[in-house]
């Protein structure tokens, strides 16, 4: 189980080597919100352009020292892959990583600049795994899962603990939902340090596992997903479901128009350079079903990452 004490001693680590990324405004998007207050932690101002640096540099210091000098192994579409690579360099460790082939150039370049072995795969969860799997048993090393891991959700979880400082009186967090590591994060630091937060979840429509393990009340992988939000395509992790299934009161799914129409907003209204993963919490932060809701004026958005390949926007 996983406990405030684990992710208070997350953020002791990451001091100093992660940002403390600030918390942003926008009249016209409260506007559009329906007159509400949102706070925008700004995540993809982090280091790597995403909150995965707090749980791979987390989880990297949480090693032993033996294990880090084998080397490090991870899979990732893109910001997992860039957060393990800048932090096994910072830590001094070899990092081995796993990509699917049609993962974003940017972010393929980003995981090789920061020193990574990059091997490409089919885009698909089994053949990632079946990749790295490969080169652990070729090379040894320790695998670091992008967000099924007990250090990295106590990592990803003090982003909470930073927004709910820099915003008190929240009435309501939402984060996107992917494999979960942030979502399960953000639910754990919230329940212990303003347990009235109430707690949503922004899932793409056509990456909806997340809304339909919460229908059934269990949990259901991930099949084809397809939205422009690449970071969120990942099955939901057995160690994030159950606090998500505990403590997230809705998914609020959105449609690609309204994450791509959500992030454009962000660039031009809020000058907030996001990637779809993060647009979709805006979306359902503007989605009428969020809007018809009682009891909530201040909501703190989570804005996870900001890699875009900008001569491809969806614009």
């Amino acid at each position: 189980m996983i406990t405030i004490a684990d992710i208070e001693a997350a953020a002791a680590r990451i001091a100093g080597v992660a940002h403390r990324t600030p918390v942003a405004r926008c009249r016209t998007l409260d506007a559009l919100a329906g007159g509400r207050e949102l706070h925008f932690k700004c995540e993809q101002l982090q280091r790597v352009g995403a909150f995965k640096f707090r749980g791979a540099f987390n989880a990297l210091r949480s090693l032993p020292r033996e294990a880090l000098a084998a080397g490090v192994v991870t899979h990732s579409s893109g910001n997992h892959a860039q957060a393990l690579a800048l932090a096994a360099q910072l830590c001094g460790a070899t990092a081995r990583v796993v990509m699917p082939r049609d993962a974003k150039e940017v972010k393929k370049q980003a995981v090789r600049g920061y020193g990574a072995e990059v091997t490409l795969c089919e885009p698909t969860l089994d053949a990632r795994q079946r990749a790295a799997d490969a080169i652990l048993a070729e090379h040894g090393g320790r695998f670091v899962p992008p967000y099924d891991d007990v250090a990295i959700i106590s990592g990803q979880g003090t982003v909470a603990l930073e927004l709910l400082e820099q915003a008190p009186a929240l009435d309501a967090i939402i984060a996107p939902v992917g494999g979960g590591g942030l979502l399960s994060g953000v639910c754990l630091a919230a329940r212990a340090r303003a347990p009235h937060v109430r707690l949503f979840a922004a899932e793409p429509r056509g990456a909806d596992d997340c809304a339909r393990s919460m229908a059934r009340g269990e949990l259901v992988p991930q099949t084809a997903p397809d939205t422009i939000a690449d970071g969120l395509l990942t099955s939901l992790g057995e160690l994030c479901w159950p606090v998500i299934r505990d403590h997230v009161e809705r998914v609020i799914t959105v449609s690609d128009e309204a994450i791509i129409a959500a992030m454009r907003l962000c660039w031009t209204r809020a000058k907030l350079l996001i990637e779809p993963s993060a647009a979709s919490a805006v979306a359902a932060a503007l989605s009428e079903e969020f809007r018809a809701l009682s009891g909530i004026e201040r909501v703190g958005v989570v804005l996870s990452g900001g890699n875009v390949d900008i001569d491809a926007l969806p614009w």
